[in-house]
């Protein structure tokens, strides 16, 4: 007998869990989780203008010319919003498929502005894949310096290869060295020791932010217990990172979650036990949500509370944490 078609829910907002609700509304308050909820929708198509094959003046051109309407985003002038036509018409452009754009979404596209990588450094990308961030950082340094970009998913690794080669990131040239890697954290950390002037840790996470109502299986996997196994991996990341990463040395820590215990509780707990770490101000004109000042019994310390990044998620932009801390000389 042949199998039936399961039906989809597409457009059919379901309930999200009952806990998460609980925690959200401690969080933010009942009004302010009201709107966050409105948020846990499909997001427009945004992408990024790919500065290591083409320029604004190549790429809106020929997207206005193919009808293809877009908004710039204030915050960064290399993302743009797309208003109209669907992503499967973005991707079948050639600007698309030769990789002067990347698809990818806004608030990704924060870390690497955080880390602010400059031409001549000595970078790492602890969990690259599928490269996003990779690709927008080698940009940022104008592909001169070193890089090294890490996975080790062999599936993500090999997307990550891919996304690297098409996107330019590959070229050789005299000033640019570029590395892939497929290990564990802790297992490149004995390979670097106070090696790299920059390190992005866009950590694994529970993705709250990325919950969507109408797909229950973005929030189908969550659980309290999960948030706990996730908290665990990124401290052993965290401290990977801290032992590779030079004095003087900047660390971005991200994650696309609400949960404290992956956030605020984290970095608290990380420099607690690190007294040659500080958090920095992040100076970015972006959507800001509240710094949660207590979660539990723990309230939070005053730099992680006045320094820390919340971004407010919106129609357009999902929720996401980020905090950059300088490692002391």
């Amino acid at each position: 007998m042949a199998k039936k078609k399961k039906k989809h829910s597409h457009g059919v907002r379901k309930e999200l869990p009952e806990k998460f609700v609980e925690r959200m509304t401690a969080l933010f308050g009942l009004s302010r989780f009201r709107e966050i909820e409105k948020t846990f929708v499909g997001r427009p198509t945004t992408f990024r203008i790919n500065r290591l094959k083409a320029s604004s003046t190549e790429v809106i051109p020929f997207l206005s010319s193919h009808g293809f309407k877009v908004q710039k985003i204030a915050w960064y002038p290399d993302a743009y919003v797309l208003l109209n036509k669907s992503k499967r018409e973005l991707t079948e452009c050639h600007i698309y498929a030769e990789g002067k754009i990347y698809i990818q979404s806004l608030a990704s596209m924060v870390p690497p502005l955080v880390l602010e990588p400059k031409s001549g450094d000595r970078v790492l990308d602890l969990t690259a894949a599928p490269g996003s961030k990779t690709s927008q950082i080698t940009a940022l340094m104008g592909r001169h310096g070193e890089l090294v970009a890490n996975d080790k998913n062999k599936i993500r690794f090999f997307k990550l290869k891919h996304n690297m080669e098409l996107l330019g990131v590959t070229d050789e040239s005299p000033e640019w060295q570029f590395t892939l890697r497929m290990e564990h954290g802790a297992q490149l950390s004995r390979e670097y020791t106070d090696y790299f002037d920059k390190i992005l840790l866009d950590a694994p996470c529970s993705a709250e932010a990325r919950f969507d109502t109408t797909d229950p299986k973005s929030f189908g996997y969550w659980s309290e217990r999960k948030i706990k196994e996730m908290a665990y991996t990124q401290r052993i990341l965290l401290r990977a990172a801290w032992h590779m990463l030079r004095p003087g040395g900047v660390l971005v820590y991200s994650t696309c979650t609400f949960a404290p215990e992956e956030n605020e509780v984290q970095v608290q707990k990380f420099l607690d036990r690190t007294p040659d770490a500080s958090v920095e101000p992040i100076v970015l004109d972006i959507p800001r949500a509240p710094i949660v000042h207590a979660f539990k019994a723990l309230t939070f310390r005053d730099d992680v509370r006045t320094h820390a990044l919340r971004i407010l998620p919106t129609p357009q932009i999902e929720g996401f944490f980020v905090v950059k801390i300088k490692k002391l000389s």
